[in-house]
């Protein structure tokens, strides 16, 4: 002799937009219960169960890309940026006066591999532009966040610094053309508005002095200003080009002498972040080729800056290894 009590109901849920009824059936004999747990799912096809897991992969990616992002990535066109501007000083027509067998020599490349890597340069500036832009309208708390702290608003500087040196070496666009002009004041104007604030807060506010908040990614800014100041030399912007370039020296003197009395030996410096410090070279090396611009011939500036570069990228090779 047994009591049979049974207890039936029904619960809907979803997934991969499919209904699931799952059916729940008790009995009690005597002092043993017995459940049966029954689910009952439509038939759902191979094709459209992986397209509903394709499409919420999706989904879930494209903000975890954007959250992930960060000005940093701009390091990608920065870096084929400068190799495009390499590959066309290579390639352009020497002077009369220049005598340089291997500037002679060089100008025989190929010129195809110059568009090719132009254009890969500025497909991959396009596509890093595009996906920040995106984060700072879907994340601009994040992106705030980023120009509030003390090493991520320096590389902000470079996707403005990328497109300086898209622009001085694009093969179609001549430096005194009125495009040319236009593009350099759309890119230009952001490092100058950059400065004003980063500088002005060294100045004005305690916590963000550059004793407090000097890092080796702080000379990004004073690369931007040379970079400015070299692209509006070559539109023949004497005065402009020796502002920006005279702004950036001078916050980059300030620097060096912070960061070298702050970093005097490689023991203080992490592994992961030394190779940040080789724009320690960066900057002089890019104010020669800046003041090669405006004094019109690589002089005794240029020549100066040069020698500085190649010292220290000598003696960060000996601290870091």
């Amino acid at each position: 002799m047994y009591i049979q009590h049974q207890v039936e109901f029904l619960v809907s849920t979803k997934t991969l937009n499919s209904p699931i009824n799952i059916f729940l059936h008790m009995e009690h004999r005597g002092s043993h219960s017995e459940i049966e747990l029954v689910m009952d799912t439509p038939s759902i096809s191979p094709a459209e169960s992986h397209r509903s897991v394709v499409i919420i992969a999706a989904k879930r990616s494209v903000p975890s890309i954007l959250t992930r992002f960060h000005a940093g990535y701009f390091r990608i066109s920065l870096s084929l940026g400068g190799q495009a501007l390499l590959w066309r000083t290579f390639i352009m027509e020497p002077t009369d006066h220049d005598t340089n067998a291997i500037r002679r020599l060089l100008h025989n490349l190929p010129h195809t591999v110059f568009l090719i890597l132009w254009s890969f340069a500025l497909f991959a500036q396009t596509v890093l532009s595009v996906i920040y832009a995106l984060r700072c309208f879907f994340y601009f708390h994040m992106v705030k966040a980023e120009f509030l702290h003390h090493v991520g608003v320096n590389y902000l500087f470079a996707p403005w610094i990328s497109w300086l040196l898209l622009l001085q070496s694009a093969p179609f666009l001549a430096p005194k053309t009125p495009s040319y002009l236009v593009l350099w004041w759309v890119f230009a104007l952001p490092v100058v508005a950059l400065d004003v604030k980063i500088y002005g807060q060294w100045f004005t506010k305690g916590k963000k002095f550059l004793c407090a908040v000097a890092n080796p990614t702080s000379q990004i800014s004073v690369i931007g200003n040379l970079v400015g100041a070299q692209a509006a030399a070559k539109m023949g912007w004497r005065e402009t080009a020796v502002c920006l370039f005279s702004l950036g020296m001078v916050h980059y003197l300030v620097l060096f002498v912070t960061l070298y009395q702050r970093y005097s030996g490689s023991e203080r410096i992490p592994a992961m972040l030394r190779p940040v410090f080789f724009l320690f070279f960066a900057a002089p090396s890019m104010a020669s080729l800046a003041w090669e611009s405006i004094d019109g011939n690589f002089g005794t500036g240029s020549k100066m800056l040069f020698f500085l570069s190649l010292f220290l990228f000598t003696s960060l090779v000996l601290i870091t290894y």
